[in-house]
């Protein structure tokens, strides 16, 4: 297998890319051709949140909208929703980002590759599930290396542009090639789901689980019923023979690594591109 690129410690790990203020004052946005009603909805999220929590003014109408989308536009769930995050994100990140000491021994692993697009530019994310070993792990390390992971991923977001194409998801391959009981961990993959679902709305656009062993179905019944609608519907299980049809289809050839059959040449560990920004 080539070498691969991984999430790698850095010396600053600042990977909330942080998109200035753009609330309008409350009216609905005109800069987007975006649903004018929806920017709306947004302004009385904003409003309602504000009242109860002032952090809300730091985060973008952008971070609201996918609030409200989670919640189906209801304003009252939305705002209950929002507000469990801004309690959430000063105790997860007192420093703004989690740095690379306190997920060491997760890093060490070297389990998640981020490196491509797909078809619709968005970050594309790999996941090694039989290099996460959970009798070696912390689960308060891991819950925090999820959000080290999640929040690099946003960084390779492009900042908002105010266009209707405007990327705002990523997209995962979970690769379960070698993967057995020894591998299971329950725990650590409800907390990662939590994290994704309660705190990250709106940002996993879908996730290919390729090389299933039937063995992992028994942990994946476990798991399932704890994944909301929504996103239950952006699990893709793929089999062997439409592999590299599948991926084919979703990600370029140029950005497809070559282990999957595509042309993209994974730098090695000691390349300064490997380094996330």
């Amino acid at each position: 297998m080539a070498a691969m690129e991984c999430v790698e410690p850095r010396a600053q790990h600042q990977a909330v890319v942080t998109t200035a203020m753009s609330s309008n004052n409350g009216q609905p946005r005109k800069d987007d051709g975006g649903d004018a009603a929806e920017w709306k909805q947004v302004a009385e999220l904003r409003a309602v949140t504000q009242a109860q929590d002032p952090a809300c003014k730091d985060e973008d109408d952008y971070t609201l909208r996918r609030f409200l989308r989670a919640r189906d536009h209801h304003i009252g769930k939305a705002s209950a929703m929002l507000l469990k995050y801004l309690k959430w994100k000063p105790a997860a990140k007192p420093l703004g980002f989690v740095p690379d000491a306190e997920v060491a021994n997760e890093l060490a692993q070297e389990k998640v590759i981020m490196r491509g697009h797909d078809r619709a530019g968005r970050p594309m994310v790999y996941v090694l599930g039989a290099r996460h070993h959970p009798a070696r792990r912390d689960l308060d390390e891991f819950r925090r290396f999820v959000v080290y992971v999640l929040d690099a991923t946003v960084a390779r977001l492009p900042p908002p542009s105010g266009g209707q194409d405007q990327q705002e998801k990523f997209a995962a391959v979970a690769d379960l090639a070698g993967w057995g009981y020894s591998h299971c961990d329950i725990r650590g993959y409800l907390a990662a789901l939590d994290i994704m679902q309660s705190y990250y709305p709106e940002r996993l656009a879908r996730v290919f689980l390729v090389h299933v062993p039937y063995v992992f179905m028994a942990a994946w019944k476990v798991v399932y019923p704890f994944i909301d609608d929504r996103t239950k519907k952006k699990f893709v299980f793929v089999a062997d023979r439409d592999l590299q049809r599948t991926l084919r289809d979703a990600v370029d050839d140029a950005q497809l690594p070559e282990m999957y059959g595509g042309k993209l040449k994974l730098a090695s560990s000691s390349d300064d591109d490997n380094v996330l920004n």
